[in-house]
């Protein structure tokens, strides 16, 4: 069982001491996303534009892993405000598509440079 780190230049770079996801035994495990624009590295505005971003870096991950959205089988949302969650999940929906992965949501004090929303996930390797 060997641990394989993933790196891809269509994500934002790690901002600490860790993998923007990792492989092993057929799974893909990604560190969280959150509103960074890969190009710049600064976070986009708003909550609705943070959406959309973190999606693109979650499969923009998923993507150089081997795997996509399809097949993500866990995603964990975390949001700096619960009353985001509807604006969330409109966005959140229009990247996936049925059999929806397993989810948790969960409101937290804070998240890495502000952002408003962080979401990690869990996909098996076509």
């Amino acid at each position: 069982m060997k641990i394989q780190p993933v790196q891809t230049s269509h994500a934002p770079d790690a901002i600490g001491p860790y993998s923007q996801a990792v492989t092993v035994n057929g799974f893909v495990y990604t560190s969280g996303q959150i509103g960074l624009d890969p190009e710049t590295m600064e976070m986009v505005a708003g909550i609705e534009a943070q959406t959309h971003r973190v999606m693109k870096n979650v499969n923009a991950v998923l993507k150089a892993s081997g795997t996509s959205l399809k097949q993500a089988v866990k995603l964990t949302i975390f949001l700096q405000d619960m009353n985001d969650f509807a604006t969330v999940n409109e966005i959140y929906s229009s990247y996936l598509s049925e059999p929806y992965p397993a989810r948790s949501a969960v409101e937290v004090a804070k998240l890495p440079k502000g952002a408003l929303v962080e979401i990690e996930a869990v996909a098996i390797k076509e």
